[in-house]
């Protein structure tokens, strides 16, 4: 079989992605596209009805994560979560509610078709996928736009995706865009080079037998090896890159403290069957209305793995 000519990347790209295990692609959206993408965010925070609202907060700690039906049904629905210091000691919101939400989330790549048209009809998006060789047969899951609201825009500490997003073996990789300028100021990303090497998967986020969410483990803590050292890599990053974030690289931003949003919109890939297992303990589950959307017209023909 011939080898499959690159379309997007160079190899110079492909290699640092899978030493790095991320990769920033400067300009993948056209200017046009990213105003489209952030206009149809502020129309939805503008559009929804808090009066209907079940104040649902997004918070990322181990001991206190988000896991009610409001959360637990949104895979395929867009929906809205709220920062947690946006909702006062009273229950009500302490501020407008378009400074109040942290993402949107979570089917926002099949229900509005703005957002589905830079996810699942993008031909630069397929012809990335191709080039990664990561995935025979990706599917898309879990599209959010994140606000990172002004002076309250949370802190998300180190963690990797398929903690989050667990396959068997592990196959996620995010696509993070943002829709404006990421700063050390307001929460740009940050990463630990090469981590997706060395770091295991040692828990998954699921749904727990008696309702809401929770860990398990997967290697007991006191068989866990310590997180990989190195020296994290801030990215700051303007509208309309894309960020690749292979799902086992540590990575994790910082509280928002400036007057400014930071608005991103991110998507996730999965290796589907009989490639990779994505099992009913998940927190987020396709619906046979809705199963979860294929990206390739036709399967990779060569996958390459992470390593080799």
């Amino acid at each position: 079989m011939a080898e499959q000519r690159l379309q997007y990347f160079t190899q110079e790209q492909v290699d640092q992605f899978r030493t790095d295990g991320y990769l920033r692609l400067p300009n993948f959206l056209e200017p046009h596209e990213v105003e489209a993408l952030l206009v149809r965010s502020k129309q939805l925070l503008d559009n929804f009805s808090i009066a209907e609202h079940p104040l649902t907060k997004f918070t990322t700690g181990d001991d206190n994560h988000v896991g009610d039906e409001y959360f637990l049904t949104s895979g395929d629905k867009i929906r809205f979560f709220l920062e947690e210091d946006a909702v006062g000691p009273d229950g009500k919101l302490n501020r407008e509610k378009q400074r109040a939400v942290n993402k949107i989330g979570h089917g926002l790549h099949e229900q509005d078709p703005v957002f589905r048209k830079v996810t699942l009809e993008n031909e630069k998006m397929k012809a990335v996928v191709r080039d990664l060789k990561f995935h025979h047969d990706p599917v898309a899951l879990q599209s959010m736009v994140i606000c990172k609201q002004p002076h309250i825009g949370g802190e998300v500490p180190e963690h990797n995706d398929s903690t989050f997003l667990y396959t068997n073996p592990p196959s996620a990789v995010g696509f993070w865009i943002p829709l404006e300028k990421c700063t050390p100021e307001n929460g740009a990303l940050s990463f630990l080079p090469g981590s997706h090497l060395t770091a295991p998967i040692t828990k998954r986020f699921v749904r727990m037998p008696g309702g809401g969410t929770g860990f398990e483990q997967l290697i007991p803590p006191e068989q866990a090896p310590p997180n990989p050292e190195g020296k994290y890599v801030l990215e700051a990053c303007m509208p309309g890159d894309l960020v690749l974030i292979h799902g086992s690289v540590l990575h994790k931003s910082e509280r928002n403290t400036s007057p400014q949003t930071r608005f991103a919109y991110t998507f996730h890939m999965i290796e589907s069957p009989p490639y990779a297992e994505y099992d009913a303990k998940n927190w987020l589950q396709p619906t046979p209305e809705t199963p979860f959307p294929h990206i390739l017209d036709t399967p990779n023909p060569t996958v390459i793995p992470i390593g080799a």
